[in-house]
């Protein structure tokens, strides 16, 4: 079953206005449904084309909805162009939209419910509920003084149905309350008015039962001539209700045997349980007296630091297991006991948690007088995290045993943003609490194997231990928002701030000494500060030959180079390799000129600083810069000229700006914008998707074409390929390697290709480097080329047309 939304595409401006139709199509192609706006825009009555095959107001077959043609733009989420067919006989083209999609069997029956008197069910289901839901009916009929009972009530005492038995031994089951049913049973023959009262009951079978005994009076024509009602098991119930009651007993008698604080509540931070010295220290603490079903909040209302505090902790708890958390119970002050907390969250029957409980040891003592004042030379006094000694050596640990591990690590600096403006306002002391309030709520946010400490006043450090890139990037971004939104109350103002920070990525040539890690994320974090503050840089560490050899140098040359627009640009061919179009195809290069007697710097020499001193975005802009200008020189290029790719770096994919940049850039010179190209490193597109996909779009309507580069290094790719709104698919070198000896590659490669062409996407190979690549690419039927074996890279001023010399003077050149 399909559902469509049709609407004219060019309305009658003269005649009445036609409202969008609905229109429901069975999977035969048959007309389930249609509205009551059908007759304006078809001529027909709604009831004359049910059951009719839709190409009944089709033009043609090719306008079908459900031709492949239109079912791929359909699915996708587009509309299309159908002609129509009116009653009267003329046609017309309406805009076509699939609105649901669903199988003719998941449709639901045509059913409904009405109200139907229980005397007029079968009896059967009668038995049935009796028996599920373990009750009896039972009737005196009080001319005949005779008492009827259901299969139930038998079934109830555990006797067979139908047991001869009188009125005086069925009270016989009953262990107490015998003259009080009879009371009841006489006072509502008088009077008319219903009982019902709890019974324990001994079963033939001398097994005791706790029921519920309910009675009323059943009159006819004003008279009460019989009395009925309902016997109900609540055995069950009293069984549940029993051990709810021994489980608490024993829960109190638990919780007041230890001396520790034990306090449970459920997801409201409703009070359900605590012990007395939990109870004594929160007096002690916050100067209220706490009750059974009290709420944490409103009892912290005075304190808003702490609630905050507090309401993390046991949020935490409902969304984790289990943790464990050191810190004082009020931490206002200094001098107050140190617990280490225990937190452990309740779940109900279903797995779904209901509440949490902790229970928290004082360990002051140990804190003070542990290894003879070691935690005080480890510990930070002020907010108890690790303090640069002890963080430094928890990083040379790691690093050491990083080798054989293999894996991603990650460091984090931060650097409160004008935190000294905070010292001016309020004071040491109160800067001092301000950064125990912090400090305690990013120790709640990191994970558990993470170490976080702080090194200096307003620095902290967070080793990001076996973490992918991308979701160590996630975690610095989400600690960078939790400071920018955490708040600390001061007399009556509110002080917050934010914070900048650098990322270092530690893949598997990062150096292993700590203070060069650590220099390398200050120098990033210094960065993000000059570069507007309350943002994080992130880049791989240099290896610590690179990163001690020439850096300086190597940034005054990049630094030079832009601010002089000096970047030596190069361009690489792209050949076309399954048929012959002409035109230039190219992607641009870039070297960084050298000072004195020293070489260009290679991308992978200046790259690396770039990133690290977050110049990278300014570089990617200045290369399409200074390309344009020189096109603009070369006019004679223009007919010529059909691609022209620029490869951009993470920071500019992630820069808002840059569409808009690229937009005003292409709008000044004499080139089809259609003939640049903006290149997206794989990598880039499967950690930021969303990101990706939205600069494509802007891209897009800036009238510039995006590639996909390095397509292959992962799984990915095929994904990305398909859905990912790029023009160009280039394949990575990895894929290419041995590609004429590896058939697996060769699969590779060409379901990629096949890929791109379903998708109307055009695809590259790189790095093509000797014959035997270039004839299997050639099989394969990949559009365009690129590597040495094609095309070496060559300075941008070889592009230039030849001069040619004529009558009416010299052109090109």
């Amino acid at each position: 079953m399909k559902e469509f939304i049709i609407q004219r595409y060019r309305p009658d401006l003269s005649g009445p206005v036609i409202q969008p139709t609905l229109l429901r199509v069975d999977d035969d192609g048959r007309i389930a449904h249609v509205d009551r706006h059908a007759e304006a825009m078809f001529g027909y009555d709604a009831g004359a084309l049910i059951r009719q095959p839709v190409q009944r107001i089709l033009a043609s077959r090719q306008d079908d909805p459900f031709a492949p043609a239109h079912r791929h733009h359909l699915d996708n989420g587009q509309t299309v162009l159908v002609t129509f067919r009116h009653k009267d006989g003329f046609f017309f083209t309406a805009i076509l939209g699939l609105r649901m999609e669903m199988r003719d069997s998941d449709q639901a029956a045509n059913a409904t419910i009405s109200l139907k008197d229980s005397g007029d069910m079968d009896g059967r289901l009668l038995r049935l509920a009796e028996q599920g839901a373990g009750f009896g009916l039972w009737e005196l009929d009080m001319t005949s003084n005779e008492i009827s009972w259901s299969e139930g009530m038998y079934r109830l005492l555990e006797l067979r149905p139908g047991t001869e038995l009188s009125p005086e031994q069925a009270l016989f089951y009953c262990q107490v309350g015998q003259n009080r049913v009879r009371a009841l049973f006489r006072r509502c023959m008088r009077t008319g008015r219903p009982f019902s009262m709890e019974l324990s009951v001994l079963t033939s079978r001398q097994r005791l039962q706790r029921v519920i005994l309910s009675g009323r009076a059943l009159k006819t024509g004003g008279r009460i001539q019989k009395l009925g009602g309902v016997m109900v098991n609540h055995s069950e119930a009293m069984l549940h209700d029993h051990a709810r009651q021994q489980a608490q007993r024993i829960l109190e008698a638990t919780a007041n045997a230890t001396p520790d604080l034990v306090v449970a509540v459920d997801t409201s931070l409703n009070l359900l349980h605590f012990n007395a010295p939990w109870a004594e220290q929160f007096r002690n603490a916050f100067g209220a007296e706490p009750r059974p079903g009290d709420n944490l909040k409103a009892l912290l209302a005075d304190f808003t630091n702490e609630r905050r505090m507090i309401e993390r902790l046991w949020q935490r708890a409902f969304d984790r297991e289990h943790f464990v958390a050191e810190m004082p119970l009020n931490r206002q002050g200094e001098g107050l006991p140190v617990y280490e907390f225990h937190f452990q969250n309740i779940q109900g029957l279903q797995g779904e948690v209901v509440g949490a409980v902790h229970v928290a040891k004082d360990i002051s003592s140990r804190v003070q007088h542990s290894g003879s004042g070691d935690y005080r030379m480890r510990h930070d006094p002020v907010t108890g995290l690790m303090n640069r000694r002890s963080f430094v050596e928890h990083l040379e640990r790691a690093m050491k045993h990083k080798r054989k591990r293999q894996s991603m690590d990650g460091l984090l600096l931060l650097d409160l943003d004008g935190f000294e403006q905070f010292n001016e306002q309020a004071g040491s002391g109160t800067c001092d609490r301000y950064l125990r309030e912090l400090a305690g709520m990013l120790g709640l946010r990191v994970r558990q194997r993470d170490a976080l400490a702080r090194l200096s006043g307003d620095t902290f450090a967070l080793f990001i231990e076996n973490c992918p890139e991308p979701r160590a990037r996630k975690i610095a971004e989400e600690i960078r928002e939790q400071i920018a939104q955490f708040q600390f109350e001061w007399q009556g103002r509110q002080l917050q701030t934010t914070a900048s920070g650098g990322l270092l990525i530690l893949g598997t040539d990062a150096p292993l000494q700590p203070e060069q890690l650590l220099t390398q994320a200050a120098d990033l974090c210094h960065t993000a500060k000059t570069s507007g503050r309350n943002r994080i840089h992130t880049t791989q560490a240099l290896p610590g030959e690179l990163a001690n050899r020439g850096t300086d140098r190597q940034l005054e040359q990049l630094h030079q180079a832009l601010n002089n627009g000096q970047l030596i640009l190069e361009f690489q061919s792209l050949k076309p390799v399954a048929s012959v179009t002409w035109g230039d195809h190219i992607e641009i290069l870039c070297r960084i000129p050298g000072t004195g007697d020293d070489s260009p710097l290679l991308p992978e020499q200046f790259l690396p600083v770039a990133e690290r001193f977050d110049l990278a975005k300014r570089l990617d802009r200045q290369v399409i810069r200074q390309t344009l200008q020189w096109l603009s020189q070369h006019r004679l290029l223009e007919p010529r000229l059909k691609y022209c790719g620029f490869n951009l770096s993470l920071a500019t994919i992630l820069d808002d700006t840059f569409a808009d940049f690229m937009e005003q850039q292409v709008r000044q010179t004499p080139f089809q914008t259609h003939c640049f190209c903006l290149e997206i490193r794989e990598s880039h597109a499967t950690q930021y998707p969303d990101e990706v996909a939205v600069l494509c779009d802007a891209l897009h309507r800036a009238g510039c074409r995006v590639a996909l580069e390095g397509a292959g290094a992962s799984v990915e790719s095929y994904s990305l390929a398909a859905n990912l709104p790029v023009d160009i698919i280039k394949l990575d070198r990895r894929i290419m390697n041995d590609l004429e000896r590896d058939p697996v590659q060769q699969i590779m490669v060409d379901a990629l290709h096949r890929i791109a062409e379903t998708a109307g996407k055009e695809t590259v190979a790189t790095f093509i480097e000797n014959d035997e690549t270039l004839r299997k690419v050639r099989t394969l039927g990949i559009h365009f080329g690129q590597g040495y074996r094609l095309s070496r890279p060559r300075p941008l001023d070889e592009l230039k047309p030849a001069e040619v010399e004529l009558s009416t003077g010299r052109i090109g050149g």
